[in-house]
């Protein structure tokens, strides 16, 4: 389920944030006609190794680990994303940083970089429980 979808200013690169899997999918659409997946970063979202099976799913090969940053659990999944200027940072959700490589495609979560304004780790979620 797609929640937000951003496109670079360099058009360059389309992210999309997928709210069940819980991830941040980064194309290389230089060649619209031929998009490429060069990065997934995982960082929640329904799907995870401590809650369910999944039987088939074309896309996730095995469900994620939970994500903890700063101390917090991370549940849901960015339901926002926002590309700073460079297009090197990419915010989302509960604001979190993923670190980007415009060169070559990719990135990488900031594990030091987590804006949580509830008072528990329930509260770090874009869903009602």
């Amino acid at each position: 389920l797609l929640s937000d979808i951003l496109l670079s200013l360099d058009d360059k690169y389309l992210y999309f944030s997928c709210w069940l899997h819980g991830d941040v999918r980064q194309y290389d659409i230089s060649d619209p006609a031929h998009p490429k997946l060069v990065s997934q970063v995982f960082l929640g979202g329904q799907v995870s190794n401590e809650n369910l099976e999944v039987i088939e799913d074309k896309e996730l090969k095995e469900p994620s680990e939970p994500v903890i940053l700063k101390g917090k659990r991370l549940y849901g999944a960015p339901q926002m994303l926002q590309l700073s200027l460079d297009g090197k940072r990419l915010y989302g959700g509960w604001i979190v940083k993923l670190d980007v490589d415009t060169e070559h495609g990719g990135m990488k979560l900031d594990p030091d970089f987590l804006e949580h304004m509830g008072s528990s780790d329930a509260e770090i979620c874009n869903f009602s429980t």
